[in-house]
């Protein structure tokens, strides 16, 4: 992709976000510097690895499930940060805990809906194993309702699924949630709202590569500018780059759906069905038992890559989930000790009173 020579705008209008997270004089402990660095170059480890080695690997199901195993890391990652941190939930600012428990929603609400369209394309499987099944024999009959299959097999996969289109609406109020708050007087706050916000750019983009993928639009595919100064940016703008503008080009190509293993069953299907449509002669005998060959191992390659990308999806609904519970579970224990701690100075201001 080639640059402009002006500077690029961001993509979110709210500037540079890591100079409202770096007030002027504040300082990180050596404690806190390694920390923060430490998550950051394990990010950045982290997004480098998700960097395929040729552009054919892009949006196949084992990238995918690949990409889903960095949001894994990353967010348990933050966890790890957390208690390392030793910053309890207590001295969080109540800002923080809104951005934190409104994010995890939303991630969860994209995870839903990733989940009913991986459930979608698995139960498309069921047209193609009936017409495969009806192939096997040599009637007229049968080749009809191999047919039949097929159209349906077509149908469902080009429909659209509504929970799909929440997605968008979904990932527009995350992007704008990338701005941080204000950070006064806490190191230790600083520190965790710049590991967040590397989190949210990651977690954003991926997700956006999915909306992408399983809609097959690139319209809402998010271009994200992130300063230099963080130490994950050069590997995270190489890997954007690299995969947004591939999944544009195939975009652009017209074809029916961007995902590689959707693709190649789609081309055995294409092949198959005018074979299947016109009746088989004796010489096209063998093309039909080879075609039908080839569209049932692309099957199986697809049913076990969905398989696999629905249990990391699950998995890593589960981090959020828990995280999410994790901090409400706090939140209620800082809220009872709270009302406690006002109960016993109640009962000792009344206790002369009373005596």
């Amino acid at each position: 992709m080639s640059r402009a020579k002006e500077p690029q705008k961001p993509f979110l209008p709210f500037g540079n976000p890591f100079r409202m997270i770096s007030p002027k004089g504040s300082q990180l402990s050596p404690k806190l510097l390694r920390l923060l660095n430490q998550f950051e170059e394990t990010l950045a480890g982290r997004i480098k690895m998700l960097k395929p080695a040729a552009k054919e690997d892009i949006l196949s199901l084992s990238w995918m499930r690949c990409a889903v195993e960095l949001l894994c890391g990353i967010h348990s990652d933050i966890k790890s940060l957390i208690t390392d941190l030793e910053f309890p939930v207590c001295d969080w600012d109540d800002k923080w805990i809104d951005l934190y428990l409104d994010n995890s929603v939303k991630l969860l609400d994209l995870c839903i809906s990733f989940s009913s369209e991986i459930s979608r394309m698995k139960q498309g499987q069921l047209f193609l194993q009936c017409a495969l099944h009806n192939l096997g024999a040599d009637s007229s009959k049968q080749f009809v309702r191999a047919r039949s299959s097929l159209d349906g097999w077509r149908q469902h996969i080009t429909s659209k699924n509504p929970r799909l289109d929440n997605c968008f609406c979904v990932m527009d109020g995350l992007a704008q949630m990338l701005e941080l708050p204000k950070i006064k007087n806490s190191a230790k706050g600083k520190v965790l709202m710049q590991a967040m916000y590397g989190v949210k750019v990651a977690t954003l983009f991926i997700c956006s590569v999915f909306a992408a993928a399983f809609s097959g639009s690139t319209e809402k595919l998010m271009d994200l500018k992130v300063s230099e100064t963080y130490l994950w940016a050069k590997a995270f703008s190489d890997l954007q780059i690299f995969v947004n503008t591939e999944i544009r080009n195939t975009d652009s190509s017209r074809r029916m759906t961007v995902l590689k293993e959707l693709e190649a069953v789609d081309t055995g299907v294409q092949k198959l069905y005018p074979i299947v449509q016109d009746g088989v002669d004796p010489v096209e005998a063998k093309i039909l038992q080879n075609s039908a060959s080839d569209l049932g191992r692309f099957s199986d390659k697809l049913s076990l890559g969905l398989d696999l990308l629905a249990k990391e999806v699950d998995r890593f609904f589960q981090i959020v989930l828990t995280g999410r519970d994790a901090l409400l579970g706090n939140i209620r224990t800082r809220i009872g000790d709270s009302i406690s701690d006002q109960v016993e100075t109640r009962k000792k201001k009344l206790g002369p009173a009373i005596r």
